[in-house]
C-alpha cells in the first residue's frame, strides 16, 4: 500500500505545474469548438460523433470513437466551461490513479518490496507521459489506462480464483466491462484482453511454447481454455462492434500525417514501419528529444538498404526475438514437477505448477500458506503463495509493451501519425517493468555487494533522471508558445506555422509573419500555413498579397473553403463584384467528402454564401439574394451564428415591399441572438415604417443601449428622429454617430445629411468635408460637400468640388445643373469662374 500511495503522489506532484497551463495543441478541436460538449447539443450526439465532433460514419471523420473520454469533457465543461485548470486536473488526478493501479499490478509480479517501488515511481515519471498528461487530449490515453489496468487486475482475480470460487464469473464480467470502457475511452484498449490471456497463458500456468497445445488438450485445463475462448469471444465482438459503428470504413489521412503510408515506394514503406517501433522504442529508453508533433519530414522516409539507420532497426528486432525466446523457452533441466506440485501432502493442479527460480529463493516475499473458505466449505488443498520466474515476467512486459502499441504500427490499417507519444502511454507500463525486472535479475545473479548497490542505484538514478526530465518537459507545456518552440527542432514546418498563430494572437504581427514564413521555408505547399499567412497580410491591409497567398492555398488545396471566403471578400471590396461572385460560387459548391473538419468546412460554405447574397442585394437583385440566403440556411452547420443571415433575410424582403416576411425573418435574428444590434436597427425601421412608432423607439434605443460606442446605432435613431420632425434630436444624434464613427464613410455622409436636413448647415459643411476626405473619388460625397459649400455662400470652393465631382461622374445631371446655378450667382457677384 505505502508504494502505490508513493508512486501516486509522485505522479501527481510531477504533474502540478502544469495545472496552470492554457489550451495547447489540438486541444482546440476536441473542445473549445467541439459542439458536443455545449449543454444545448444532446449528450447522446457523444455516442454517434468521434472525438472531434464529426458524425463518425462521414467520410471525412478520424474514426478515433471515444465518447467516455468526450462524455469527461463535457462534464469539465458543465463544471468549469473553459477554464483550463480544472481540465489539467482530472488528467493529473487520473494520472496519479493509474500509477498507484500500475503499483499494484507490479506487486503481483515482483512482491512487496523496493522492486515494486522501483517500477511504480519508473511508471509515475516517465518524460513520454508528458503530452498525455499535461495535454487535456491525452485524457484519452490516460483514462483507457485506467480501465486496462482495472480490467487486467480483473483477470488475474478471475485466475486467482477460477475453479473454487463462484465469484470467478463476477471477476471475468468485471474484466469484459472494464475491457470495453477502456476501449471506449481510446482504441487501444480492447488489447487488453490479448494481454489477459498472455498473463494466463504464461504468467499463471506458467506455459512454455511447446506445452501451449498440449495443456488445451488436457481435462484439467478446460477451464483455461474456457477463459481464453471467452477473451476471445469478447474481444471479436467488441472490434466487430467498433468496426460496425464506424461505417465498416477506415479513416483517411493526408500525406503530411503518414508520409510512409502516401509513398508510392512498396521498399521505403517496409523499412520505415519497420523502423518505427525502433524509434518509439528509443523515446521510451531515452527521451531526451521529445516534440507536440511528429509528422511530415519529423522522421525522414528510409528509402534505401543503405539507409544507417536500418542497423537500429536490426538491433532492434534481435534484441525482441532473444527477450521472446528467452521468456518462452522450454527450461533446459525439467523442474522438480513439471506439471504437478505437492504442497501439504496434496496435489496442486490449478496451474501454478512450478516453484520460481532458484534466485527467488532471496526473494522479498516470503513462501506463506492460505486456506479458502468457499460456501461455508474449508477448502484444505492450501496454495502457497509464489511470485512468477523472470522469464514470466519477462514475457508479459513484453506483451504490454507490444500488444497495446500493434494498433499504431500500421500493419493492420494505416494511422494518422508517424510518432504519438501519447500513444505510448500505456505500452509503457511493460517498458517500465521489463527494465525492472532486468535489473532485479542482475541483482540477484551477481554476488557482489558493491555490484548489487551499483545495480539499485543505477536503477535509482534513471528514475531520478526521467523526473527531472518530466519536470523540465512540464515547462515546456505551460504555454502554447513555449511548446511550438521546443518543437522546431523536430518539426520545424509544423512548429512555426503553430508559433505564427500564437504571436498573432499576441499582436506581434511581424514575429508571427516571420514564423509563417520559416515554416514555409521548410513545406512550402502547407495549404494552412499559406492561408494563416493570406489572412494575416488581408487583416494588416495588404490585399493584393493577401490574394496572392490565398490563391496558393486553393492551388495546394482546392477544398479550402476559408480561402475562397476571404478571396471572395477581398475582391469584392475592391469592387471587382463578377470575379468576386465566382469565387463564392465555386467555394458553395465545395463538397465535404473527406474533410478532416466538415464543421469548418460548412461554416465558410455558409458565409460564401451569406456574402454572395449580400453582393446581389447591394446589386439591387434582392430575388437572387434570398435564393442565395435559403440555400445558405440549408447548408448551414448547428455551430454556425445565423442571426447576421436571419436579418439579411428580413433586409431582402422589406426591399421587396414583403413586410410580414420581413418581420418574420428578424424575430429570428432577434431569436438566435437576443443582443443582435443590427436587428434591433432594422426591425426598428420596419415597425416605424408599419406605424408602431413607440415600438420602433424602443428597439433603437435598445441597440443604444447594448453598444452606446457604436455610432450607427445614433445614425438610425437619429434618422427615426427625422423622420419624426424632432429635428434637434436628430441632431444632435447625428453628431454623436460622427463623433464616435469618424472612419466610417456611411455614418459620416448620413450624419451630414441629417445635420442638413436639421438646417445645420455648418454642422452638415463640417461632415460633408470629412466624408470627401475619406472618399476623395466618390462623386456623391464631392457633389453633396459642393452642394452644401453653395448654400453657406463659399462658392469657389463650392466650384472645386463640384469640377471635381464631374471629372469622376461627368454625365451626372444634379451636379451640371446645381454648377450652372452657381456660376450664375458668382457672374452676378463679379466674381471669376472657371468657364470663363
Amino acid at each position: 500500500m505505502i508504494a502505490e500511495l508513493v508512486s501516486s503522489a509522485l505522479g501527481l506532484a510531477l504533474y502540478l505545474n502544469t495545472l496552470s497551463a492554457d489550451f495547447c495543441y489540438d486541444d482546440s478541436r476536441a473542445i473549445k469548438t467541439n459542439q458536443d460538449l455545449l449543454p444545448e447539443t444532446p449528450w447522446t450526439h457523444i455516442f454517434y460523433n468521434d472525438f472531434w465532433g464529426t458524425l463518425l460514419t462521414h467520410s471525412g471523420s478520424h474514426k478515433s470513437y471515444r465518447p467516455l473520454c468526450t462524455l469527461s469533457f463535457r462534464l469539465n465543461h458543465a463544471i468549469g466551461g473553459l477554464n483550463p485548470w480544472s481540465y489539467h486536473l482530472v488528467n493529473v488526478l487520473l494520472h496519479a490513479a493509474v500509477t498507484g493501479l500500475f503499483t499494484s499490478f507490479s506487486k503481483i509480479l515482483l512482491g512487496d518490496g523496493y522492486w515494486t517501488f522501483m517500477a511504480g515511481l519508473m511508471f509515475a515519471s516517465h518524460p513520454i507521459h508528458t503530452e498525455a498528461v499535461a495535454g487535456i487530449v491525452g485524457r484519452a490515453d490516460v483514462g483507457a489506462s485506467l480501465f486496462f489496468l482495472l480490467s487486467l487486475l480483473c483477470y488475474i482475480k478471475h485466475c486467482s480464483t477460477r475453479g473454487y470460487s463462484a465469484r470467478t464469473w463476477g471477476w471475468f464480467l468485471g474484466t469484459g466491462l472494464c475491457a470495453g470502457c477502456s476501449m471506449l475511452w481510446k482504441e487501444q484498449g480492447v488489447t487488453v484482453l490479448a494481454v489477459s490471456a498472455v498473463y494466463d497463458v504464461f504468467v499463471f500456468h506458467r506455459l512454455k511454447m511447446k506445452q501451449i497445445l498440449p495443456a488445451i488438450y488436457k481435462r484439467k485445463n478446460l477451464s483455461l481454455f474456457l477463459s481464453i475462448s471467452l477473451l476471445t469471444f469478447w474481444g471479436t465482438s467488441l472490434l466487430g462492434a467498433r468496426l460496425y459503428w464506424m461505417g465498416n470504413k477506415p479513416p483517411s489521412f493526408s500525406n503530411s500525417d503518414n508520409p510512409a503510408a502516401d509513398s508510392d515506394s512498396l521498399l521505403a514503406r517496409t523499412l520505415t514501419f519497420f523502423y518505427l517501433p525502433t524509434k518509439n522504442l528509443w523515446l521510451l529508453l531515452c527521451p531526451d528529444t521529445l516534440s507536440f508533433d511528429w509528422s511530415m519530414d519529423a522522421v525522414p522516409l528510409l528509402k534505401t538498404v543503405c539507409d544507417w539507420r536500418n542497423l537500429h532497426t536490426v538491433a532492434f528486432y534481435i534484441g525482441l526475438l532473444f527477450l521472446a525466446y528467452y521468456g518462452l523457452k522450454s527450461p533446459s533441466v525439467e523442474r522438480e514437477c513439471s506439471e504437478k506440485f505437492v504442497t501439504n501432502g496434496k496435489q496442486n493442479a490449478n496451474g501454478h505448477s512450478c516453484h520460481s527460480d532458484v534466485e527467488y529463493r532471496n526473494s522479498e516475499i516470503k513462501p506463506s500458506f492460505a486456506s479458502k473458505v468457499e460456501n461455508g466449505i474449508k477448502n484444505n488443498a492450501s496454495q502457497r503463495i509464489q511470485l512468477p520466474s523472470t522469464e514470466n515476467i519477462v514475457v508479459l512486459s513484453l506483451s504490454l509493451l507490444i500488444i497495446p502499441f500493434v494498433p499504431a504500427t500500421n500493419l493492420f490499417f494505416y494511422v494518422g501519425f508517424v510518432i504519438a507519444e501519447r500513444v505510448l502511454y500505456i505500452p509503457s507500463m511493460g517498458f517500465c517493468l521489463l527494465i525492472t525486472v532486468g535489473a532485479r535479475a542482475l541483482y540477484v545473479k551477481v554476488q557482489k555487494r558493491f555490484l548489487k548497490s551499483l545495480i539499485f542505484y543505477a536503477t535509482a538514478t534513471l528514475i531520478v533522471f526521467y523526473g527531472l526530465k518530466t519536470a523540465i518537459r512540464n515547462g515546456d507545456w505551460q504555454n502554447e508558445e513555449m511548446l511550438y518552440r521546443s518543437g522546431i527542432k523536430v518539426n520545424p514546418a509544423k512548429a512555426w506555422g503553430n508559433l505564427g498563430n500564437v504571436l498573432k494572437s499576441q499582436s506581434k504581427i511581424s514575429e508571427a509573419e516571420s514564423a509563417y514564413r520559416n515554416a514555409l521555408y521548410y513545406r512550402s505547399n502547407m495549404a494552412d500555413m499559406l492561408y494563416n499567412l493570406g489572412l494575416l497580410l488581408q487583416e494588416n491591409s495588404r490585399f493584393a498579397e493577401a490574394l496572392h497567398y490565398y490563391k496558393l492555398a486553393i492551388g495546394s488545396r482546392p477544398t479550402l473553403a476559408s480561402a475562397y471566403l476571404n478571396t471572395g471578400i477581398i475582391l469584392m471590396n475592391q469592387g471587382k463584384t463578377e470575379e468576386a461572385r465566382r469565387t463564392f460560387l465555386k467555394c458553395s459548391e465545395i463538397s465535404d467528402e473527406n474533410l478532416k473538419d466538415p464543421h469548418a468546412h460548412k461554416s465558410s460554405v455558409t458565409s460564401c454564401l451569406y456574402n454572395l447574397g449580400k453582393l446581389y442585394h447591394e446589386q439591387g437583385h434582392y430575388e437572387d439574394a434570398l435564393s442565395v440566403y435559403k440555400e445558405a440556411i440549408q447548408k448551414m452547420p448547428r455551430q454556425f451564428a445565423p442571426q447576421s443571415l436571419y436579418n439579411m433575410m428580413g433586409e431582402a424582403y422589406m426591399r421587396l415591399s414583403k413586410l410580414p416576411e420581413a418581420e418574420h425573418w428578424y424575430m429570428e435574428s432577434l431569436r438566435s441572438k437576443t443582443d443582435h444590434i443590427p436587428a434591433h436597427l432594422t426591425y426598428g425601421k420596419l415597425l416605424a415604417l408599419t406605424g408602431r412608432k413607440s415600438e420602433a423607439e424602443k428597439f433603437f434605443l435598445k441597440a443604444i443601449e447594448l453598444d452606446p460606442t457604436k455610432g450607427n446605432c445614433y445614425m438610425h435613431y437619429g434618422q427615426f428622429l427625422l423622420e419624426e420632425a424632432r429635428l434637434i434630436e436628430a441632431a444632435e444624434m447625428a453628431k454623436k454617430a460622427a463623433e464616435l464613427d469618424s472612419t466610417e464613410f456611411d455614418v459620416v455622409f448620413n450624419a451630414a445629411h441629417m445635420l442638413r436636413q436639421a438646417s445645420l448647415n455648418e454642422a452638415a459643411e463640417k461632415y460633408y468635408d470629412l466624408a470627401a476626405k475619406l472618399r476623395p473619388n466618390y462623386p456623391a460625397a464631392l457633389m453633396n460637400l459642393g452642394a452644401i459649400l453653395h448654400l453657406n455662400g463659399r462658392l469657389q470652393k463650392a466650384e472645386t468640388n463640384y469640377l471635381r465631382a464631374l471629372r469622376l461622374k461627368p454625365d451626372d445631371v444634379i451636379t451640371q445643373s446645381n454648377l450652372r446655378k452657381l456660376w450664375n450667382i458668382m457672374e452676378k457677384q463679379g466674381l471669376k469662374t472657371s468657364k470663363t
